[in-house]
């Protein structure tokens, strides 16, 4: 079962800071993330979802692939080639993995003008480790929500929001 971490901040720039360094973690095999969405609120009130995958150009890439096999096979691989990636274009935009996507704006609603938000939808995770990494942004997000324990609740926001990074 996977855990969500909502974890909001003043700016966009620690948003994207800690998904970047979560990836990080990610590839050292400390945290394990299905999906990872930074939410902001521009000054005029718009809500933006950065997904970390482009669902529309993977859908396109790989109908792009099918639809020019299926083309050969038919004697028009144009015809297949463009057919395939649109239809894989249109798959991939309306397909939603991991977060639900009108759950981020509801809550993206909320933040502040100029703010942001990271979602992150967890498997697994090395607690003591990912804290100890993510000590350097202490003080600068504050826990919205989690499904997590109440004790890796606390913990999470001993790092974040009083910057203590000895909490784990």
């Amino acid at each position: 079962m996977s855990d969500l971490v909502v974890v909001t901040f003043d700016d966009e720039a620690t948003a994207f800071a800690m998904r970047a360094e979560l990836v990080k973690l990610q590839k050292e095999y400390l945290i394990e993330m299905e999906d990872a969405v930074v939410v902001t609120r521009d000054d005029s009130g718009k809500v933006k979802l950065h997904q970390a995958t482009n669902l529309t150009a993977a859908g396109a890439m790989g109908g792009s692939f099918w639809g020019l096999l299926i083309g050969v096979l038919f004697l028009n691989p144009l015809l297949g080639l463009a057919v395939g990636a649109g239809s894989g274009a249109l798959a991939g935009a309306l397909s939603d993995v991991g977060i639900n996507d009108k759950f981020m704006k509801d809550l993206g609603n909320n933040l502040k003008n100029g703010g942001s938000a990271l979602f992150v939808l967890v498997r697994k995770v090395t607690g003591d480790k990912v804290l100890e990494q993510l000590s350097e942004f202490h003080g600068k997000g504050k826990v919205l929500q989690t499904s997590l324990s109440a004790e890796s609740e606390d913990a999470l926001r001993a790092v974040l929001e009083a910057g203590n990074a000895d909490a784990s």
